[in-house]
C-alpha cells in the first residue's frame, strides 16, 4: 500500500506514518519540512496555505492508495488539497473531531446528530468545530464516498503536542501532594493515537466512508485509574489528594485547561465523555488500557528530557503550582 500523509511528523500523523511503516507499506509525508519525517518515510515539502504550495504533490509521480489528513486550520486548505489528490488518490481519510456536533451534543450522540453550519471554502480557521466540520465538506465534494471522516474525541499517547497527559505525568513525577479532580470513578473516553492510527488505516484499506465517532468507549478508564496509572509510571511518591469538584470549581480552578483531560460531571462532561462510538467498534476498533497509553507516554517524555514538544497554536494547558499549592492549603492540606 502507497500511504500519503499530509503532515506526518507529530503526533497523530506521526501515529500513522510509523503504523504504515510498520505494516511494510510505503509511506510519504507532506509538510513545510520543520520537523524530521519518520524513519523511513520519503518527504514532500509545501506550504498548503500558499500560493503554489501544493506544487510537490501536483508534480509528484504515481498516486497514493491512501491519504490521512489531520489538518484543523482553514478548511480552505482541505479543499485543495483534496481536489489535487482526488484524481489520484484512492482513499482519503480526513482526521476530524466530535467538535463538529452541533453544541452541546447529548449523552450517547451517534454520528447522525446535527453538526455546525460551516463551508469548504472558508478561509478562517479560527473557529475550530466549524474548521474541522468544513473540512469534512471538503472531502465529502472531492471524494465522495471514498471519503473516511474519522471524528476524534480526546486523543492521547505518546508524541502528543497539546500537553494534557504530559501535564499530568510531569506533575506526578515532581511528587508531594496532587489535587486530583473527583469523583474518582469519573468515566472517561479517549483515544490512544497510536490505536486511532491502527484503526483509520484499516478501515481506508478496507475502503469504508463516510463518519465514524472515534473514541474509546465511554468508561474505558476512570479518572482514577488515569492518575493511579500516572503515579505507577513515574514511580513517584505522589499522593493523590481528590477533591470533590465542587470545590474546585469554588476556587476558581478551570476544567480541561488548568485540570487538563477532567471535566466535572453534567453538559460539559457528556459532551466529551459519553458519545456513542458503536459503528467503529463494529468497524474493529480496539482500545489499548489505559496503563499502556500512560507507561509509553512517560517512556517517550523520558526519552525527551522531559520536555515535551507543545503546538504554538495552542495555549499551554496546566495548573499553575501556586494555584494548586493555594487550593490545597484552603482544603487543610
Amino acid at each position: 500500500m502507497r500511504l500519503l500523509v499530509l503532515g506526518g511528523t507529530e503526533f497523530v500523523g506521526r501515529a500513522a506514518a510509523e503504523e504504515a511503516l510498520a505494516r511494510g507499506w510505503e509511506v510519504t509525508v507532506f509538510n513545510r519540512g520543520r520537523h524530521d519525517p519518520p524513519p523511513g518515510a520519503a518527504a514532500l515539502r509545501g506550504d498548503r496555505t500558499a500560493d503554489g504550495g501544493l506544487a510537490a504533490l501536483e508534480e509528484a509521480a504515481g498516486g497514493w492508495d491512501i491519504v490521512v489528513d489531520t489538518w484543523s486550520g482553514a478548511p480552505a486548505a482541505v479543499r485543495d488539497a483534496a481536489a489535487v489528490l482526488a484524481p489520484r488518490a484512492g482513499h482519503y481519510a480526513y482526521v476530524s473531531s466530535r467538535s463538529v456536533y452541533a453544541y452541546p451534543p447529548p449523552a450517547g450522540l451517534d454520528e447522525t446528530g446535527p453538526l455546525v453550519d460551516a463551508s469548504p471554502g472558508d478561509g478562517d480557521g479560527a473557529d475550530y468545530a466549524r474548521a474541522k466540520r468544513g473540512g469534512e465538506m471538503a472531502v465529502e465534494a472531492a471524494f465522495g464516498d471514498r471519503g473516511l471522516l474519522v471524528r476524534a474525541g480526546l486523543i492521547l499517547g505518546p508524541y502528543e503536542n497539546i500537553g494534557r497527559l504530559p501535564w499530568w505525568l510531569l506533575r506526578i513525577a515532581r511528587g508531594g501532594e496532587v489535587l486530583a479532580p473527583g469523583p474518582r470513578d469519573l468515566p472517561l473516553q479517549y483515544v490512544d493515537a497510536r490505536d486511532l492510527a491502527i484503526w483509520t488505516l484499516d478501515a481506508a484499506e478496507r475502503g469504508l466512508g463516510g463518519p465514524y465517532n472515534l473514541v474509546s468507549p465511554p468508561g474505558h478508564a476512570t479518572m482514577e485509574e488515569l492518575l493511579e496509572s500516572c503515579v505507577r509510571a513515574t514511580g513517584s511518591g505522589a499522593v493523590l489528594r481528590w477533591t470533590d469538584p465542587e470545590r474546585i470549581l469554588a476556587a476558581g480552578v478551570g476544567p480541561w485547561t488548568d485540570l487538563p483531560v477532567w471535566t466535572p460531571p453534567g453538559e460539559f462532561h457528556d459532551a466529551m465523555h459519553r458519545g456513542d462510538v458503536s459503528r467503529a467498534v463494529a468497524a474493529g476498533l480496539r482500545c489499548r488500557p489505559v496503563e499502556r497509553t500512560v507507561a509509553d507516554t512517560w517512556a517517550w517524555l523520558c526519552g525527551l528530557g522531559g520536555e515535551p514538544p507543545l503546538r504554538p497554536d495552542r495555549p499551554r494547558v496546566g495548573l499553575a503550582p501556586e494555584k494548586e499549592a493555594e487550593v490545597l492549603r484552603a482544603m487543610g492540606s
